[in-house]
């Protein structure tokens, strides 16, 4: 469509909708509107201040962020939350990449420990699973940490590290997967 040392559009912006037609810039491009292809390559460094996507996202490099206002991570509607029914230890089940899931507030003795498993169709076996406790336990002793991720699921362990106090508190905690591949 357009090679040379730049490419500056303004207006409407830029519209590829035949997959046969490319944009081929070596320099600057310059686009005051949206860019819609049905496949973009960038070689380099892109710069912007929103950038929208509703596909696949791959890069070879890195993602940097310099915001101090707006941090990376999933956007609204990505998550969900789920509670579970009946004690700490039953497993519940939300196939969301990030959401809460609040616990029973049944009683976790001093020193003792309950593992739940939760399903997620969304996990693969490298997979990290982020975790922290937005609220809940009473004793504020009780601590919440990943034990096991597997295809489809990981189990997460609550341990209340106080000798004599019950935790006797529901608690709601934060995850997010973050996709890891091993090659």
């Amino acid at each position: 469509m357009a090679k040379n040392a730049g490419l500056e559009l303004t207006g409407s912006g830029l519209d590829i909708d035949n997959p046969a037609q490319a944009a081929n810039v070596s320099g600057a491009l310059t686009v005051g509107g949206a860019i819609t292809a049905a496949a973009v390559t960038l070689s380099g460094l892109l710069t912007a201040a929103a950038v929208t996507l509703s596909g696949l996202l791959t890069t070879a490099g890195s993602w940097v962020s310099t915001s101090a206002t707006r941090p990376f991570g999933y956007g609204v509607g990505a998550g969900g939350a789920v509670a579970q029914a009946t004690n700490r230890s039953t497993g519940v089940t939300l196939s969301k990449p990030c959401g809460t899931i609040t616990t029973q507030a049944t009683s976790l003795a001093g020193l003792a420990e309950a593992s739940f498993t939760v399903t997620n169709t969304l996990v693969r076996i490298t997979d990290v699973i982020a975790l922290s406790v937005q609220s809940g336990p009473t004793a504020l002793t009780s601590k919440y940490f990943v034990t096991a991720v597997a295809a489809g699921s990981f189990v997460i362990t609550a341990y209340n590290s106080n000798a004599t106090t019950a935790d006797t508190g529901a608690a709601i905690i934060n995850f997010a997967i973050v996709r890891s591949e091993v090659t």
